[in-house]
């Protein structure tokens, strides 16, 4: 049994993170692919972010635009913010579970598929002007 678990869960609750996010997990689409994405839409205001995506021919924008939606719902519900003045302060995706799939080949041999699946993270905080 750990020692100081009330101690360490003060200490936790001290040092928790108080921007808005929202997190999208077990999204079906490779981490890799969505990085790109994330990439061009960092250090930018919100109302660029959703621009950016909403013209980017790339099959992540629409998971990633969900995702940047509900952490701007969940800043101005939770923190009374206003939606003009966040900024995209992180945003990254993480490796999920990956489906193990086969495709069958000649000989009766088979091929390994990955079917990779992400976990989309999003943090907005506001302007300093």
């Amino acid at each position: 049994m750990a020692t100081r678990m009330k101690e360490k869960a003060e200490a936790r609750k001290q040092n928790a993170d108080l921007r808005p996010h929202a997190t999208a997990k077990y999204i079906r689409i490779s981490p890799f692919k969505v990085r790109v994405v994330l990439d061009v839409i960092r250090g930018k205001s919100y109302t660029e972010a959703v621009a950016i995506l909403k013209n980017t021919n790339k099959a992540a924008s629409a998971d990633i635009l969900k995702v940047l939606n509900s952490a701007a719902a969940n800043a101005e519900n939770n923190q009374n913010l206003s939606k003009s003045d966040l900024y995209v302060a992180e945003c990254f995706a993480g490796q999920g579970p990956t489906l193990k799939r086969i495709q069958p080949v000649s000989k009766g041999r088979a091929h390994r598929i990955l079917k990779r699946t992400s976990h989309i993270t999003v943090i907005l905080d506001v302007k300093n002007n």
